[in-house]
């Protein structure tokens, strides 16, 4: 990783890590919520969090092992505030109940991180009949912002501070389909390529976030919408290329980040004050980075925000 230790405009590089860019940043009386917070950099955004004094709320799929994080986290930082909370972002039922049973807890929500996704995986419907990678890195994170939405409203305006909401997406997601998300065509399995659906979800995670973003500003509500790239990073999402794992062990050392560096740009944009009343941008080792063309369609943001929609009520159905 020496060869992209290069410092950019934010003073931070490639190699730096989450508790680099967030050292000396007091975090308490700011509550979070992580998704895919139990491996990964999730665990470890929520590691940081918790250091700079977030109260961090884990949404993870496995309650098991999102409590075995806690307890690590915790170990680690004595004094940290977390909870593990289940969530699997795949299932729309699963994302309703999360969200009423947070929001009955009455708590405040300065910061959403929508972290968790699958990247790659073999044709599969989730419970609600959506592509599995769609529906849990797109659609899954834009139901759980909707239904979070209130609360980070209610939280920005009675303690004054911004409220912060971060997609966490790919460069991945300017090797989309050509026509960049396919309407009518996301559950067709005969045309399913599985880096190209995983590009149309990272596309989709960008396009959201800057169509959020573009909302809020006509709201005039205190709170922002940005995506990042987090980098090239070793972690479990490589589980469905058996012959990439192995690769994976060699190349960590040279190319690749590890988590700690992986965790960065998240915590950079969702804690550091350089990041504060930026929103609808696009983040790549803790600077701002170039989008494909089809991300910044406002357009096709808009379409995607209506077709998501649809999707989300037709579920009810």
């Amino acid at each position: 990783m020496w060869l992209f230790s290069r410092k950019g405009a934010s003073g931070f590089s490639a190699t730096s890590t989450a508790e680099q860019v967030t050292e000396g940043i007091d975090g308490s009386g700011l509550t979070a919520v992580v998704t895919g917070a139990s491996s990964g950099i999730g665990a470890e955004t929520s590691r940081v969090l918790a250091l700079r004094g977030v109260h961090v709320i884990m949404a993870v799929r496995n309650l098991c092992t999102g409590n075995e994080v806690k307890q690590e986290i915790v170990k680690q930082v004595p004094n940290a505030r977390v909870d593990a909370m289940e969530l699997d972002l795949s299932s729309i039922a699963s994302i309703r109940k999360f969200a009423s049973k947070f929001n009955s807890l009455n708590l405040p929500l300065n910061i959403l991180i929508n972290n968790a996704g699958v990247m790659a995986t073999p044709f599969t419907l989730s419970k609600d009949n959506i592509e599995l990678q769609f529906a849990t890195n797109h659609v899954g994170h834009f139901l759980l912002t909707d239904l979070m939405l209130e609360t980070m409203k209610r939280t920005a305006s009675e303690s004054s501070r911004e409220g912060r909401i971060v997609n966490v997406s790919s460069r991945r997601h300017k090797f989309s389909y050509p026509e960049g998300i396919c309407f009518d065509k996301i559950t067709d399995q005969s045309r399913y390529n599985r880096l190209s659906a995983y590009g149309q979800s990272k596309l989709a995670n960008v396009l959201h976030a800057n169509e959020l973003a573009r909302r809020l500003k006509e709201e005039n509500v205190e709170i922002t919408a940005n995506s990042l790239h987090p980098g090239a990073i070793a972690t479990n999402l490589f589980r469905h290329f058996g012959f990439v794992n192995g690769l994976v062990a060699v190349l960590v050392k040279h190319v690749m980040k590890n988590v700690q560096q992986g965790a960065a740009t998240t915590c950079y944009v969702a804690l550091h004050p350089d990041v504060k009343g930026v929103s609808g941008k696009y983040y790549s080792d803790c600077a701002l980075a170039e989008t494909s063309l089809q991300a910044k369609d406002h357009e096709l943001a808009k379409k995607l925000w209506d077709f998501t929609s649809s999707a989300i009520d037709q579920s009810k159905a």
